[in-house]
Formats: C-alpha cells, structure tokens, sequence
C-alpha cells in the first residue's frame, strides 16, 4: 500500500513525499503568501480584418476574435491577468504594402512600451513580430499591443496566421 505524507513546520514550507521505486519523490513547496497556481491563464487572440489607421500615429490594435481564454483575462484587446507571475508574450502584426515606409509594433504594459518587436519586410508584404517575458502583479497590470505604420497606405491586416495576440503564464512570482 502506498501513502503519501505531508509534513510542514513553523518555516510554512510544505512538503509532499510519495513513494518511488527507489526511496520517495520529494516536492517542496516555499513558505510564501498568494496563491500556488500550476495551471496560469493564458489566451491566444487575433484580428479577422484588415483595418486602415491613422498614418504615423500609434495606434492601438484591436484583436476580435478569441482562440481561446482559459482564465477570463483578454477583454478589449487588452490581457489583464489575475495572477502574479512571469508570463510568455507573443504578438504579431502583418501589414501588406508596397507604399509602407515604416512599421513598429510594440508590446505596451500599463500603459508604456516594453518591448518593440522585430519589422521585416518582403517586396509587397510587412510585419512586425516578437515576443518578451513580462512580469505581471495579478492584480493591475494589463497588456496591449500597439502599431506605428508610416507612409500612404496604412493597414493591417486580419487573419488568424497575420495578426495575433498571445501570452502564457510560465512561472509564478
């Protein structure tokens, strides 16, 4: 018969001991306050239309359709995540211009820029792409993604594999 002990002191670390085929298998969890969460939130979003923007004015992307939302945080083109922690986020912004001058796409928390992504370009097709590990509080911190494009004819495009939003929670703080 296997038995799993749990076994904890006034430090508040708790400890998990299972049997193994040799000796046991031993988690230790951290004294610390919050919650535990093995399984963050983590959403996947994109735009489903080329949408026309001011040219040379930053302009914040709108993202209308939701591949998935597994805690309830993207509302508003906007992630706002409820639990503390380090998050994985990806983003992209597919243009299709032969007129664009200039495109930076940029990752915005609270509010300010935090990460520029990447601007390649082809003879007729842009796109700016990146990807940064941000820390979030759980509680005020939220996520945007905006778009620079210079020259006179200013789009991005629509589509799920074009233009995408994503972020993953990969550790907690």
């Amino acid at each position: 018969m296997s038995q799993v002990i749990i076994a904890g002191d006034t430090s508040g670390t708790i400890t998990l001991q299972a049997p193994a085929a040799s000796g046991s298998t031993t988690l230790t969890l951290p004294a610390t306050t919050g919650t535990l969460s093995i399984n963050g939130p983590a959403f996947s979003a994109y735009q489903n239309t080329s949408t026309a923007v001011t040219a040379s004015t930053l302009t914040k992307v709108l993202f209308n359709v939701e591949l998935f939302d597994t805690n309830s945080n993207f509302a508003s083109s906007r992630f706002t995540p409820t639990v503390e922690g380090y998050y994985q986020v990806n983003a992209r912004v597919g243009l299709s211009s032969s007129v664009l001058t200039r495109s930076v796409a940029q990752i915005y928390k609270n509010g300010a820029n935090v990460n520029s992504m990447e601007d390649t370009n082809g003879s007729t097709a842009y796109s700016s792409i990146g990807s940064a590990l941000i820390y979030m509080n759980g509680s005020t911190d939220y996520l945007e993604i905006y778009v620079f494009l210079a020259g006179t004819t200013t789009i991005y495009d629509g589509g799920a594999t074009l233009t995408w939003f994503q972020a993953a929670m990969v550790r907690g703080a």
